[in-house]
């Protein structure tokens, strides 16, 4: 199978299980506003969402005119409890190092602050295996829009052909197939094996190990 010279990961659900800490800011926000609190499952469909579009789904109130006050209570919380209730899966360190001593590149593009993302590394894993994190704070637009993963490839000197994104969701899919990347696919996430067959992928696994190295033999 085709080798990559970089391989650009989503963050939540797929590098960590960020859901502990996910669930308890939207609990804690949508309290705060006086919202009915849906069941856990409705509130982890929405991961992968920008925190504006989740709290419109939650609310059942598109462009809710209080979404950004809620973003602002639910950072405010995630700055409480975030990172120590994000737990990575036994695997992402080993893939990730593994994949940078054979010469790659390696990336996350997530929807995500990079602060975030960074601080869950440090405080975690006391590692970072990665040469560039695009958070949603470094472009306009969240996934599925491809500029995240443009912005990564321009700033790693790589082409889109020479990349392989790795999600949970389908709006990672869609972000793939929108910058042109080939795309992995993870289960990890609240998107079934099912839905990611509607996409083009080029492996698919219940782990980062199992779509990386046994059905890609890179590793």
């Amino acid at each position: 199978m085709k080798d990559y010279k970089a391989y650009i990961f989503d963050f939540d659900l797929t590098l960590a299980d960020s859901s502990e800490g996910i669930l308890e800011c939207f609990k804690h926000s949508l309290k705060h506003f006086g919202c009915p609190v849906p069941d856990d499952r409705t509130i982890y469909n929405t991961i992968g969402l920008t925190l504006q579009d989740s709290f419109d789904v939650l609310t059942n109130t598109p462009m809710n005119p209080l979404r950004d006050e809620m973003r602002k209570v639910y950072v405010e919380k995630a700055n409480e409890v975030m990172s120590a209730h994000t737990y990575f899966y036994s695997d992402t360190l080993a893939v990730m190092e593994g994949l940078r001593e054979k010469g790659a590149k390696v990336a996350i593009v997530s929807s995500k602050m990079r602060y975030r993302i960074v601080e869950s590394f440090e405080m975690q894993l006391h590692a970072h295996p990665y040469d560039l994190i695009v958070g949603l704070d470094d472009v306009p637009v969240p996934k599925p829009d491809p500029m995240g993963l443009e912005k990564a490839m321009d700033i790693l000197g790589v082409k889109a052909e020479e990349v392989l994104y790795v999600g949970d969701s389908y709006i990672d899919a869609e972000a793939a197939v929108n910058a042109g990347v080939d795309f992995a696919a993870v289960t990890t996430g609240s998107t079934d094996r099912e839905r990611f067959e509607e996409y083009p992928h080029v492996a698919m696994g219940g782990s980062l190990t199992e779509a990386l190295e046994k059905n890609m033999n890179l590793m």
